[in-house]
């Protein structure tokens, strides 16, 4: 029976899966996939010969990999099962199925095994592959690229409003942690403000000037935690900030620049480190700029890139996360299109 894009778009997004917690989506996943002949494997996060069976608790962590048989595939298409929380399930009107996942990524998921369905009956070697941990570390995607099947090429999904991305920003994840002395407030000269530290360092790092590509644009910066302190009336021993930023090219310079500007107010430690990538057009599909970051970058070992999918990454992470029916079902074409002319 032909996969319903739709009616599985419903079926995942109503499984909660967010990061850390995506068993249940993989444990579904694997046993719907056999069902559709494909032979399943999983690959264990945490622990990598676990085997995965439906009804996986909500701890486990594994990606789920299928292709037909004996077959070594030429083309991949994959994406994430992971989501952002917070969880809240599908439900869908004449145009659009909404919920946690909707667009980013179980819309894709969908879409993508109905369009390896098709592939596979008109004799190309696909395979398929479900990652978790995209939305925080790419953990799932680091595994797989230890576990490479041999594909010539690779087609990410992620939301890009069905257009080909020529390029997607790279991630550094910059983490400061400040150190003080506690006093009491009214004798501010007896302490140490970790979080006056902390501040004039953050100051100083939103004045850095960041890499501009002409054809891309500019990196971009985001400080997205500040914690610290005690209590209003005693001087901060303690403080951190995590910052995200967006690049469009190498790391080293801005790593370098952060290490200077921030010098010995605080402790720094990056994180999280992909690169940024650039990929090649084909044929006459509409092309955009990605201003987010993939789990393409941890998988240079599954062939040669693509990135492509349905949904807008505007309303991906937000409460009113939603996917048009109309998109996911021409995403099954444009992914049956890309790979059909990426083999021949």
């Amino acid at each position: 029976m032909p996969v319903d894009p739709i009616q599985l778009t419903r079926k995942l997004v109503d499984i909660e899966s967010t990061t850390y917690h995506e068993g249940p989506a993989g444990a579904f996943l694997h046993e719907y996939l056999e069902d559709q002949r494909y032979r399943v494997e999983c690959m264990g996060v945490l622990q990598p010969d676990r085997s995965c069976t439906p009804g996986a608790g909500d701890g486990e962590r594994f990606n789920v990999y299928a292709a037909m048989p004996g077959v070594t595939p030429d083309v991949v298409l994959s994406t994430h099962m992971d989501t952002v929380p917070p969880y809240f399930g599908s439900s869908e009107d004449d145009e659009f199925i909404y919920g946690r996942g909707s667009c980013d990524a179980k819309g894709i998921i969908a879409a993508q095994v109905a369009a390896a369905d098709r592939l596979r009956e008109a004799g190309v070697k696909v395979g398929l592959l479900f990652v978790v941990g995209e939305e925080r570390d790419s953990a799932g995607a680091a595994v797989a690229n230890l576990n490479p099947r041999g594909s010539k090429f690779l087609i990410n999904g992620e939301p890009t409003d069905n257009r080909l991305a020529l390029a997607s920003k790279g991630a550094l994840r910059c983490e400061l942690r400040a150190k003080g002395r506690m006093a009491h407030s009214a004798y501010p000269e007896l302490g140490e403000s970790a979080i006056d530290k902390l501040v004039g360092a953050l100051h100083d790092i939103l004045a850095m000037p960041l890499p501009v590509e002409p054809e891309i644009g500019p990196s971009t910066l985001n400080i997205g935690l500040i914690e610290g302190g005690r209590a209003p009336n005693v001087i901060a021993d303690k403080a951190e900030a995590h910052i995200l930023i967006r690049l469009v090219g190498p790391a080293d310079e801005t790593k370098q620049n952060i290490l200077r500007i921030v010098g010995d107010r605080a402790d720094v430690e990056f994180s999280l480190e992909l690169p940024f990538v650039r990929m090649r057009k084909v044929g006459n599909l509409p092309t955009m700029v990605a201003k987010f970051t993939t789990d393409i970058p941890s998988l240079t070992a599954w062939g040669e890139p693509f990135l492509l999918g349905p949904g807008s990454i505007h309303v991906a992470h937000t409460p009113d996360e939603k996917i048009a029916k109309k998109e996911l079902l021409e995403a099954v074409d444009l992914y049956y299109d890309l790979a059909t002319s990426l083999v021949s």
